[in-house]
């Protein structure tokens, strides 16, 4: 399988020239990501169950790791059928990388978000997208090659229409893109998007059941049977179900049986975990915290722009930190006032559960009265 129809010179480019060292392209990048501040951020952002008070609970970093041995995982199986020459370290940096620019509190942070700014979409991919680009390095991004921005920007694990996934059949124009209507460059990168999905859906399992929403024997009987009921059992099978039925094609896909069961699977974790009861007192929380927080500081910057000092004046850390934060990117928003929510949206999406709660209690309670003796 011809894994490069765009020859390598498109997929090694990076937006700055930069000289190949012993590491090669890939796996420079891991290390890039890897070494990151956004990245490291990722161990306290959750993935369904935000700021957990259990260290098993699935963080974003777990996730993004888990994706990313998987689709290492399946190119090296697929390499070896002999018809494909897949790159495993291509596909593993676009899984650490692809979640790199997720909000707190997992999706449901993320809707949030997007419904402070509406009409305007706030997309996890494009948002990823932007903080490995323009934001991370304060300003400067991580001068990523072509085709792992490219994965990041097109990993779509949402999407459960597509059943065989192919690369674009033209380059993406990676700047161009604000919303999920496309498709990875790279084989690499769509074995990401499946990925994904493998990652999540049995992960998501185990941990409802470790927070008591569910039981195992409340997962459907075909899905048990067929795939199983354990996060490692159900990555297991569908790795080499995707492997097998992929194997000879010139296409990244389940088997139709699987492809099915899959299905059945999604539908039981959106109906008995994402919209649990639980979790939907749980999106009320989130939904207030992340529109107060927009409030806030939209309310300050309307008070005092880029006057970074000004913001003492507050007598919060919060409106503080806000200020250090916007001179420290002037890289990239070149102190533009025009550029005020888009400034507020990248700081919110970049805070991590805990601190986003922190931030939250600064934001509501009274500044302290300071006694004199």
């Amino acid at each position: 399988m011809n894994k490069n129809p765009f020859g390598n010179e498109i997929y090694f480019k990076r937006t700055r020239p930069q000289k190949t060292d012993v590491r090669g392209e890939y796996f420079r990048d891991q290390t890039k990501i890897i070494h990151s501040l956004p990245f490291r951020r990722l161990k306290h952002k959750t993935q369904v169950f935000f700021a957990p008070d259990n260290d098993h609970i699935c963080t974003r970093i777990e996730h993004v790791l888990h994706v990313a041995t998987i689709a290492a995982a399946i190119c090296r199986g697929l390499n070896q059928s002999g018809n494909w020459q897949l790159d495993q370290d291509l596909a593993y940096a676009i899984g650490l990388g692809h979640d790199i620019g997720h909000a707190p509190f997992g999706h449901e942070g993320e809707r949030a978000l997007a419904a402070c700014i509406a009409p305007t979409l706030f997309l996890h991919e494009v948002n990823s997208y932007r903080v490995v680009e323009h934001l991370a390095n304060y300003g400067e991004g991580l001068n990523l090659t072509y085709a792992v921005k490219d994965g990041i920007l097109c990993h779509c694990g949402e999407d459960f229409v597509t059943k065989q996934l192919r690369p674009t059949t033209v380059p993406n124009d990676l700047e161009a893109i604000h919303d999920r209507h496309c498709l990875p460059t790279t084989y690499e990168g769509c074995i990401v998007r499946v990925s994904d999905k493998i990652a999540y859906l049995g992960r998501d399992i185990e941990d409802a059941v470790k927070a008591g929403l569910i039981t195992t024997e409340d997962i459907p009987l075909i899905v048990q049977d067929e795939i199983g009921t354990s996060n490692g059992e159900i990555i297991n099978t569908l790795i080499l179900d995707l492997i097998d039925y992929s194997k000879d094609k010139d296409c990244i896909g389940f088997s139709p049986e699987k492809t099915d069961i899959i299905s059945e699977l999604k539908t039981f974790n959106y109906e008995r975990i994402y919209h649990n009861s639980q979790m939907r007192q749980r999106k009320e929380t989130i939904d207030k915290c992340i529109a107060a927080l927009f409030d806030y500081f939209r309310t300050i910057f309307d008070k005092y722009g880029f006057d970074y000092t000004a913001y003492e004046r507050e007598g919060k850390q919060t409106a503080t930190s806000f200020a250090n934060y916007m001179a420290s990117m002037t890289k990239a928003y070149h102190e533009d006032p025009s550029l005020r929510d888009t400034i507020i949206v990248d700081y919110i999406a970049g805070m991590t559960d805990s601190y986003a709660l922190s931030v939250m209690e600064d934001v509501i309670l009274p500044n302290s009265i300071k006694f004199f003796s």
